[in-house]
């Protein structure tokens, strides 16, 4: 095997454990981390508060999957 063929199957090796760390089984709570990150820093750019986002995303978003999951079964 090559030195090039090793090197790139350790970063996809690596990417694919940050997908699966980041993303996990429910990708819509990622996504909404994400836009939750974005809102909080356009709040911060324009000196508006923005502590409040963050936490008000999380439970929005986990008790958005915990409800869809408990509904699945």
């Amino acid at each position: 095997m090559t030195a090039l063929r090793v090197v790139g199957s350790g970063i996809r090796g690596f990417l694919r454990f940050w997908y699966a760390f980041i993303v996990g089984d429910d990708w819509t709570v990622a996504a909404a981390v994400v836009a939750g990150l974005l809102v909080t820093a356009l709040l911060s750019l324009n000196g508006a508060p923005a502590w409040w986002v963050m936490p008000l995303v999380v439970i929005v978003a986990i008790g958005e999957s915990l409800r869809r999951a408990s509904h699945r079964r």
